[in-house]
């Protein structure tokens, strides 16, 4: 079970960029083909950016050609959370953060098999350890 994990708006506000608490702490999204991670090929673990929990691993990321990152699959069963979101005049399941509560993105029944889910996530609420990072490559 992920640990809850409790930062106060002050705090976020301090780490988090204007468009980095938008979208986690307002529920907000960036546009479509604008974020960091929407192209990025870099092997690694995608973090929150609010708590650093680890969501996703790049190799279950792949291009739905939605404009936003997309993953087939989170970490583990725990790592996110997905309720029913009706905002907007539409009804669709919101992914957050398990640990942290963080808004993320949406998940979507379109996706690749084997699960057949799209996970579309804001770029601005994750950060990528890139094997290189998280010391999986070897020094020269």
């Amino acid at each position: 079970m992920t640990s809850k994990i409790v930062m106060t708006e002050s705090e976020l506000r301090d780490k988090l960029s204007d468009e980095e608490y938008r979208i986690t702490q307002q529920g907000g999204t960036e546009r479509a083909f604008t974020g960091e991670y929407v192209n990025c090929k870099e092997d690694g673990t995608y973090r929150c950016v609010c708590c650093g929990n680890e969501l996703f691993k790049s190799e279950h990321k792949y291009d739905s050609g939605s404009g936003w990152p997309s993953f087939w699959l989170p970490l583990a069963g725990d790592r996110v959370s997905v309720s029913e979101d009706r905002s907007l005049g539409m009804v669709r399941e919101e992914v957050c953060c398990a640990s942290c509560g963080a808004h993320l993105g949406h998940l979507f029944p379109d996706g690749p098999q084997p699960t057949g889910l799209r996970y579309c996530i804001n770029s601005a609420a994750l950060v990528l350890d890139t094997d290189k990072t998280a010391g999986g490559e070897s020094p020269d």
